[in-house]
């Protein structure tokens, strides 16, 4: 079956695509069938913009569909960013990942070590070509450190240190990443659920 992700983010198309591949999906990019729209996230929750998105693209070209809204929840700033991970800081472009990690230390300046849990939050909504519809969510705990540390990942990797490993996410490799990260757990029940229902992945 093809599958469009509905993402402009090419971490995130590879990482989607590193996973479904292992089900035999193809997941084609929004370029690869011709759209370029960036979907307006309108949504109070992940869920909710994962399936705005999703729906826009199931909409626009009949195929079965996927989308992702993910991001960051820090408990002691009462969950900040959210949904407004990816906009946190409120820069576009190339500089937004260090822009929006600045801020959020920024924010954390006070926060003692015993008090920097965090959360990385991935909720998925897959559209079949029918129109069924499955939203599923994955986490991944951990806290956030005083310095960016690592060079793999993307967004607030550099400065979440996964719980148990003392690692932070961009120390991973892509592939020690796909096996614990937020969205391939969120893909992860995604998976229970479409062999749960029989679907065949032709």
């Amino acid at each position: 079956m093809e599958v469009v992700a509905a993402t402009n983010n090419k971490n995130k198309l590879q990482e989607i695509r590193d996973i479904l591949q292992e089900m035999g999906y193809k997941v084609l990019s929004l370029q690869q069938v011709g759209l370029e729209i960036d979907v307006d996230e309108t949504g109070k929750t992940f869920r909710e913009n994962a399936l705005i998105k999703a729906k826009e693209i199931y909409k626009l070209t009949s195929k079965a569909s996927i989308a992702d809204d993910s991001g960051l929840e820090v408990f002691a700033l009462n969950g900040e960013p959210g949904v407004y991970s990816a906009r946190y800081a409120g820069v576009e472009g190339d500089g937004k990942d260090k822009a929006n990690n600045r801020k959020l230390l920024e924010n954390m300046k006070n926060v003692p070590k015993n008090k920097r849990q965090a959360r990385f939050v991935s909720a998925i909504a897959f559209i079949f070509p029918d129109g069924k519809e499955i939203v599923t969510e994955g986490y991944v705990n951990g806290v956030i450190g005083y310095e960016e540390k690592g060079e793999n990942g993307f967004g607030y990797d550099p400065l979440f240190i996964i719980d148990g490993l003392d690692k932070t996410m961009a120390e991973l490799t892509s592939t020690e990443k796909n096996k614990i990260s937020h969205r391939a757990n969120a893909l992860e029940e995604l998976k229970k659920i479409l062999v749960h229902m029989n679907i065949k992945y032709e």
